[in-house]
């Protein structure tokens, strides 16, 4: 398991766009799952959407980014680098999430060559899949 304070020493991400709590499995060079705690308190819910809060899905997609980041930065074992989100095709959204959910991002590799890393993103709350894309990053220097 990774704690918040180990992701905050991998991810650049602060408040309010740091969007993972925890990661609860990681084998590197493969999968990791990580999870994002969804609170009324988050400051998107303000206009998406009053009186009837529901969790951007480009933030959904940004949370699969940020597990798939600490896992190819675990996986290269680096020091001194930052991850770099680069790309995303065939994102679908399934189903709503609300304040209260516990959002379960699952991330595989699909492709790493040199410095670029591919990844196949799935999230789900409570076993029901409400998004999923296919994302790329690469690795560089600060």
């Amino acid at each position: 398991m990774i704690d918040i304070k180990e992701i905050q020493s991998i991810l650049p991400h602060r408040y309010p766009f740091l969007l993972i709590d925890r990661i609860l499995e990681l084998d590197p060079g493969k999968t990791a799952r990580g999870i994002k705690n969804v609170t009324i308190n988050e400051p998107f819910f303000q206009g998406h959407f009053p009186g009837h809060p529901i969790m951007p899905g480009v933030l959904i997609v940004e949370a699969m980014a940020q597990v798939g980041g600490v896992l190819a930065f675990k996986s290269a074992s680096v020091n001194n680098k930052v991850v770099y989100f680069m790309g995303i095709d065939n994102a679908r959204f399934r189903k709503p999430v609300f304040p209260g959910d516990t959002l379960e991002l699952q991330l595989k590799v699909t492709k790493c060559r040199g410095a670029i890393w591919g990844f196949k993103g799935e999230a789900f709350v409570a076993g029901a899949l409400v998004a999923e894309a296919e994302l790329l990053a690469t690795i560089m220097d600060k």
